[in-house]
Parts: C-alpha cells; sequence; structure tokens
C-alpha cells in the first residue's frame, strides 16, 4: 500500500490494466474504473457503506467483474496537508484492503474532488451519482500522475 502517489514502485504502472476508484464516505462509496489503457474513466453506481464484510464483497465483485489491477481510494486531506476527519478511516480501509486483495491498493490524495465533482455535475440530484464522480475524478488524477511518472521515466532512460 501506498502512503504517498509516488509510483515508482507501483508493480504494472507501465502495463495496461484497469484500476478501480472509491471516493470514500461515511454512508456511501463513490466507485469508478479506468479503461484497460487507462485513456478512459467512468463513475459506476455508489455503494452504500453498512459494514467491511459488505463492502469486501461488494469491491471483490467489481475488481473481478472488471479484472482490475489495482485499487485507489482517495485520501481525504485538507487543503494545509492536515488529515481530515476521515483520514484515519480511509488509511484503516486501505490497510484492510491490502490484506484481503491480491491487487495493489493505493492511495491518492482526493484534494478538492468534491468540488470538481460538484462542477461537472451539479444538475444531478442524486448523492450517489456525485459520490462516484468524484471517484473518477480520483481515478482520473491518479492516472495523470502515473503518465507524469512514466514521462520522467522516460527522459532519464534515454
Amino acid at each position: 500500500m501506498h502512503k504517498d502517489p509516488e509510483f515508482a514502485d507501483f508493480p504494472g504502472r507501465d502495463r495496461p490494466g484497469r484500476i478501480v476508484a472509491l471516493d470514500i464516505g461515511t454512508k456511501r462509496c463513490g466507485v469508478a474504473i479506468s479503461d484497460e489503457l487507462r485513456i478512459t474513466v467512468r463513475p459506476l453506481v455508489s455503494l452504500a457503506r453498512s459494514n467491511w464484510k459488505r463492502l469486501l464483497n461488494d469491491i471483490s465483485a467489481i475488481i473481478a467483474d472488471f479484472d482490475a489491477a489495482a485499487l485507489v481510494l482517495g485520501l481525504p486531506i485538507e487543503n494545509d496537508g492536515s488529515d481530515s476527519a476521515m483520514t484515519a478511516d480511509v488509511r484503516d480501509l486501505a490497510r484492510k484492503f491490502s490484506l484481503s486483495l491480491t491487487i495493489p491498493v493505493l492511495l491518492q490524495n482526493e484534494a478538492y474532488t468534491t468540488y470538481e465533482a460538484r462542477g461537472r455535475i451539479w444538475h444531478l440530484d442524486a448523492p450517489g451519482d456525485r459520490d462516484s464522480v468524484a471517484a473518477a475524478v480520483i481515478l482520473e488524477d491518479l492516472i495523470d500522475r502515473l503518465d507524469l511518472s512514466l514521462a520522467g521515466g522516460r527522459e532519464h532512460d534515454g
């Protein structure tokens, strides 16, 4: 599990494979998925957050259905870099997922993703839709970081 999204040691970062992203809330988890080449991202239906076992089963099913290569959780960090009220909860979930799943589990700073999601979908009435769009923003940010990391690696190789 990565606490800082610098992915030099992320297995498969330079190989295709879908990534599932979660925007963890107290009542719901937004879910998004990338395509295999990590070019496009789309929100999926959000999940009710009732208990750990159900959440693990739901996420495991999504990972299996889409043959996902990694799971990323949005890490809620305050604008000043300090932990938010949800940070410890998300870190604990990431640890549990990393112990329970066979794919890498990553954390991605989710600063401003809620605002970005609201800007994209201000017209949607369902909060679950907003949660999954926020997960899509988290995933887009991760993919952008991976792309930059790979581009930097190529510059140093030649």
